[in-house]
């Protein structure tokens, strides 16, 4: 079973469709190429690294591109000139392209190539306008804290 059937979902829930469809999406391309290989780590509640192996390619041969929800990265073929004979060639030297399809506010922090490993940072960063607030009703005051030990005399 490859495929996974979200129509009872869609029927009932309203505004998570591009949710649906990156499922879709990713069920469908999940026998692709695996090339270069990559993980992805939790560091904290709101950070991340994508880590992949790219040996062998320089910094100049990498784009990476980040636009709304989707980090692509790609790497270019270079074309070495090789002074003797190859009578082997088993190190991959092909150009790839992977896309990482991205929660919404997550933005990349930094990216750095060092021993053949593309580290990319990022974050989540939550709009202040988008984060939840406690909301008072009319003139309701907030509730305060009642301590227990104070006689109640005192407080009439």
């Amino acid at each position: 079973m490859n495929r996974f059937d979200t129509t009872p979902y869609r029927r009932s829930t309203v505004g998570f469709d591009r949710l649906f469809d990156l499922m879709e999406r990713q069920a469908r391309n999940a026998g692709g190429d695996n090339y270069p290989p990559f993980n992805i780590e939790r560091r904290d509640e709101d950070q991340y690294r994508i880590t992949l192996a790219v040996a062998g390619f320089r910094a100049q041969d990498l784009d990476i591109t980040a636009q709304q929800n989707l980090l692509t990265i790609q790497g270019r073929k270079r074309d070495d000139e090789v002074d003797g004979e190859m009578l082997h060639v088993g190190i991959a030297n092909r150009g790839f392209e992977r896309r990482f399809d991205l929660a919404d506010y997550v933005r990349v922090e930094n990216a750095d190539l060092k021993d053949g490993m593309l580290v990319i940072d990022l974050v989540r960063e939550v709009p202040e306008a988008m984060k939840p607030k406690k909301i008072t009703i009319g003139d309701q005051k907030p509730l305060e804290v009642i301590d227990g030990d104070k006689d109640d005399s005192a407080a009439a």
